[in-house]
């Protein structure tokens, strides 16, 4: 299995996401469970995804409050033994859950600007004015700074975020196999691409789930990642 890949479970809840992972099989080692499965037995998928079958586990609740709450929140999330946690990627809040993680082995990763905003969406949340790529970067360098086990950003930041002091994992979602329907995304790369600009893992959702054979779809999107496009020009 290729753990570079991770497949988003964004499906209705937890007894269609171990359906999904079970027509995926042995393709797919890595999955992902996001905040609107929490309230569809989300939780219990990734303990029985991980403890059952083996799996690793990417949970991507994006967790942001006042320090104490994060650190709390963060702390009983640790207790199930999973792999990857978001919280947002201000530094405050990367300690707070850095706090929260011990000794556990659950990585933080600090989520710098969402791969489905633009400019635009920036401007109406009052978020100061720059360039969208110049502010993701600057927000993962902060990151790090203050202790952040990776972060996540879209294909076309990872490149200059591979490229600072002390760069560590970098996690992409805006991930879509050429022709795909985009969705809600819009800073949007393939595999190959994502892989060539220096991401450790992608993340992908609708292209696998909603395929008519979804096991295929993640092969076709394994193989891409294999391919000489794929390969890092300083490799």
């Amino acid at each position: 299995m290729d753990d570079r890949l991770i497949v988003a479970l964004d499906v209705p809840d937890a007894v269609a996401g171990l359906e999904l992972a079970g027509k995926l099989g042995d393709s797919v080692g890595f999955y992902k469970i996001g905040l609107g499965m929490l309230t569809g037995g989300g939780l219990a998928l990734a303990n029985e995804l991980k403890q059952e079958h083996g799996k690793r586990i990417f949970l991507d609740m994006k967790l942001f409050d006042i320090g104490a709450t994060v650190e709390a929140a963060v702390r009983g999330l640790a207790r199930f033994e999973l792999d990857f946690l978001t919280v947002h990627g201000d530094p405050n809040v990367i300690r707070a859950a850095k706090e929260g993680a011990g000794d556990s082995g659950l990585k933080i990763l600090g989520v710098t600007i969402l791969t489905s905003l633009e400019r635009a969406d920036l401007d109406a949340a009052m978020i100061r004015p720059g360039e969208l790529h110049e502010i993701t970067v600057e927000r993962a360098a902060r990151a790090f700074e203050a202790g952040a086990d990776g972060i996540i950003c879209s294909p076309r930041e990872a490149a200059a975020i591979r490229a600072l002091p002390g760069s560590k994992l970098i996690v992409t979602p805006g991930v879509r196999p050429a022709g795909s329907d985009l969705g809600d995304q819009k800073r949007v790369e393939t595999p190959a691409s994502a892989i060539a600009a220096g991401a450790d893992h992608i993340v992908v959702g609708r292209p696998v789930w909603k395929a008519g054979d979804p096991r295929a779809a993640a092969q076709a999107i394994l193989a891409e990642m294999a391919s000489p496009q794929a390969q890092r020009p300083n490799r």
